[in-house]
């Protein structure tokens, strides 16, 4: 099918290279001139992995190309995927200009009928105002559909998320879009739930509250570990083996970050506001979010006494691994309030650190994550990434003044630990 996918962020990027791979004809079209100049060279904006080989076998393959147009994109598809950025407002509700605009200008240039699918995280009854806009400001006065087809990419595995999904929700209107969308899914071999418009728009928001309240809720259960003695990592396995709980979701830590989690929590609390009902347990979801890297801080100050002129080295500065996302990211929290307190910083990440130097420009990026320890006074590990399991510890132990680890990802285990002669501080455990 021919599909137009407008926004080239990582869902619009990775959603049009996945579509293209399995046989689509795609136009992806985005207003950063730099952007599609880029891709249009080969080049790759984001780290994902997996995308890079998949947007250049496609575009050599001739199904997937890249456009400043949204006029061409337009003309080009039968089915226009929205995904464009739906970023928090002051007050947690989600700015909508962003939608509104690309709805008007598909307006302007409908001359047939089209399917228009919002992909980006909306609020509920998003799709209605989509319709109206459409609607409102088209020249034509042709016929369309709007559909809801949410995603639930995860960053660092999102070509496998989109490749291998759980489900497949389209929320429609009307039947009559119903038997395309299931035609550009269909080599996905994915179960396909069809919903009413209003239904799809609220599983995205609800599914990743109840995420981030799994993480939160196990974060909280660390500082019953902690205080009793306990090792969470044998709780959550004790939890997950119920089939009704599940073990995903339920590794302690600095807790949630990233472009969704924090968003769409407080986007939901705020949808939650505004039909009448106060939704205080994603409030408290927040609440203990943030208190836990305060208790982190708290025991990196309590055991280190006075943290300022002190030098930590800090390994993680991605919100998760696997990418190269710093927004939102609990690393980089940790790593703002450590300079807050007077310290100094040596930082290391395997593919963030271009990205996060906008937002920590006095500290020191050091490329061998077996260097940063060097001259330091404490270790801090900020992100999960799977390279970290690998590091030197006899190497780091001998370049610090004293050998301290503060673990917040839980990558080593205290007994062995211990047994190496580390300081070793986790998280409920």
């Amino acid at each position: 099918m021919k599909l137009a996918i407008i926004g080239t962020g990582y869902v619009g990027l990775v959603t049009g290279a996945c579509f293209a791979d399995v046989g689509h004809q795609v136009t992806c079209v985005d207003n950063d001139t730099q952007k599609v100049a880029l891709l249009q060279a080969g080049g790759i904006p984001i780290y994902e992995p997996g995308l890079a080989e998949l947007v250049r076998k496609n575009v050599a393959a001739g199904r997937l190309r890249f456009t400043t147009s949204i006029a061409e994109g337009v003309a080009a598809s039968e089915i226009i995927f929205i995904a464009v950025p739906t970023p928090p407002q002051p007050d947690g509700s989600v700015d909508m200009s962003f939608i509104e605009k690309v709805a008007r200008e598909i307006a302007g240039a409908l001359t047939s009928y089209k399917i228009v699918v919002d992909k980006s995280t909306v609020p509920v009854k998003t799709g209605d105002k989509v319709a109206e806009t459409i609607e409102r400001y088209s020249r034509s006065r042709v016929d369309f559909d709007v559909v809801s087809n949410p995603e639930f990419l995860r960053e660092g595995f999102a070509v496998e998320d989109l490749m291998h999904p759980d489900r497949i929700v389209v929320g429609v209107r009307s039947p009559r879009p119903v038997p395309a969308m299931k035609a550009v899914y269909a080599p996905f071999q994915a179960p396909i739930i069809v919903t009413d418009i209003n239904s799809a728009e609220l599983i995205k928001h609800a599914s990743n509250s109840f995420l981030a309240l799994k993480i939160s809720y196990i974060n909280a259960v660390s500082a019953i570990c902690e205080a009793t003695g306990a090792n969470v990592q044998q709780v959550a396995n004790g939890m997950g083996l119920d089939a009704r709980i599940g073990r995903r979701f339920l590794n302690a830590g600095l807790g949630f970050g990233g472009s969704c989690f924090p968003k769409d929590l407080s986007a939901f609390i705020k949808i939650s506001e505004q039909v009448g009902y106060d939704f205080r347990l994603l409030k408290e979801v927040q609440r203990i979010n943030v208190e836990q890297m305060e208790r982190f801080v708290k025991k990196i100050t309590e055991t280190l006494w006075v943290l300022k002129d002190k030098t930590i080295g800090v390994l993680g500065l991605a919100f998760k691994q696997n990418t190269d996302d710093v927004r939102s990211s609990p690393a980089i929290d940790l790593c703002q309030r450590l300079l807050g307190g007077g310290a100094r910083l040596r930082v290391h990440d395997p593919k963030a650190m271009d990205k996060a130097r906008a937002l920590l420009p006095n500290v020191t990026y050091v490329d061998d994550m077996n260097e940063v320890a060097a001259g330091c006074d404490a270790l801090v590990i900020a992100t999960e990434w799977d390279e970290f399991k690998q590091l030197d510890l006899a190497r780091a132990r001998d370049q610090l003044s004293a050998p301290i680890l503060f673990d917040g990802r839980n990558l080593f285990d205290p007994d062995e630990m211990a047994q190496l002669g580390w300081i070793y501080k986790s998280v409920g455990r």
